[in-house]
């Protein structure tokens, strides 16, 4: 599925288009590399975009002389200017029809701040430049069915690899944990995968206590659980799964904590409903946990949004503001991390569906306790 030519990148931005009378601005300069792409559908590393209120006729593209050619290809809906500094050429452009021009405020550095102000005097002094809060990041929270099912490609990617490693022997006694990240992340690409969404860990032993633990040379050994959280990216589109096992046998505090761990994750994956509040849907799982006297071993959210970007809104934890929408695509993976002993997580990724319907599973891979 190519999704850069299926996608209704026109329609993104007439959604984006609607939001900006509401900010007080008649046009928006799109800098944030990844919005662009949203937005878009151009995947070069120097890019902005320009947004009208009034309508697309205006609307502009702009990246350098090196993607000419790419521009084209990909965003051949959208006029393109050719500059080096993007974000300054499109405020000096909207400067010559729009008396206040908006900019993602979170994106830009005050130094690229006080370079468009400057660009601005020299071309309208009289006009004005205003911040805007996170309007693409807001509609990105909202998967279209074209991200769904890149989504969907994603996780099975993850998934057929990790069954893979496991057939084949590799999640064993004897191996490093940077020799099992490496033949995952292997088997992800020869299942589809463009790249991996972040650098695979693979923690052993005591090890896996450590939420974000780095592969090592740590060798595995029998009685280990061992913590894998990975995914694969196709299309631009990430997947995010973690899985916990042990090595040959299991102890029974192994098995206690995985069994919480599970239930936790249960309770949070069926707290996901539109509309449904974020620290609730958090509490629904950390309730769980807490209740077993084990919530200062908790040490995180409880998930995260994951399309474009691993880790995007909405941010699932205590402190979270806001609610869920519906066809989110969310991540639930509560875990216990015993210091000096070892840790449990479990992880899927999940879509939001609709009110009084189960959220969407993309992670298939079995989440029954396995000795290995």
């Amino acid at each position: 599925m190519d999704s850069e030519t299926t996608v209704p990148h026109a329609a993104r931005r007439d959604r984006l288009r609607a939001l900006l009378t509401g900010e007080g601005v008649q046009t928006l300069v799109v800098s944030d590399l990844i919005n662009v792409r949203y937005l878009s559908g151009f995947t070069g590393s120097n890019a902005a975009l320009l947004i009208d209120a009034a309508g697309p006729d205006d609307d502009r593209i702009c990246t350098d002389g090196r993607y000419i050619t790419q521009v084209g290809e990909q965003s051949p809906d959208l006029t393109a200017v050719i500059a080096r500094d993007c974000a300054a050429e499109l405020v000096a452009l909207a400067a010559e029809q729009a008396p206040v021009i908006g900019f993602e405020a979170h994106v830009v550095t005050v130094e690229q701040c006080e370079r468009l102000r400057e660009r601005l005097f020299d071309t309208r002094p009289e006009a004005d430049l205003r911040g805007v809060g996170r309007l693409v990041e807001d509609l990105r929270m909202v998967k279209d069915p074209g991200e769904v099912e890149l989504l969907r490609m994603a996780c099975q990617a993850a998934d057929v690899a990790l069954a893979a490693i496991i057939e084949r022997g590799l999640l064993a006694p004897g191996r490093t944990e940077r020799e099992v990240a490496r033949a995952l992340e292997w088997e992800m690409y020869a299942r589809g995968a463009d790249e991996i969404s972040f650098e695979t860990i693979v923690a052993a032993g005591a090890n896996s206590a450590v939420p974000h633990h780095r592969p090592t040379d740590a060798v595995l050994a029998s009685g280990d659980l061992v913590k894998i959280d990975f995914g694969a990216v196709v299309d631009g589109y990430h997947s995010d799964m973690t899985r916990t096992y042990v090595l040959d046998h299991a102890s029974e505090w192994q098995r206690e904590i995985y069994e919480l761990v599970a239930e936790a994750q249960r309770a949070g994956r069926e707290a996901l409903s539109p509309g449904a509040d974020l620290r609730a849907v958090d509490a629904a799982a950390r309730d769980v946990i807490d209740g077993a006297g084990f919530g200062d071993q908790y040490v995180h959210g409880l998930g995260h949004g994951v399309g474009l970007e691993i880790h995007e809104a909405p941010g699932i934890g205590k402190l979270a503001a806001g609610t869920l929408p519906e066809r989110a695509a969310v991540t639930v993976e509560p875990g216990i991390y015993l210091p000096g002993r070892g840790g449990v997580r479990i992880e899927d990724t999940l879509v939001v569906t609709a009110a009084g319907h189960r959220p969407e599973l993309l992670t298939m891979t079995d989440k029954a306790f396995t000795i290995v």
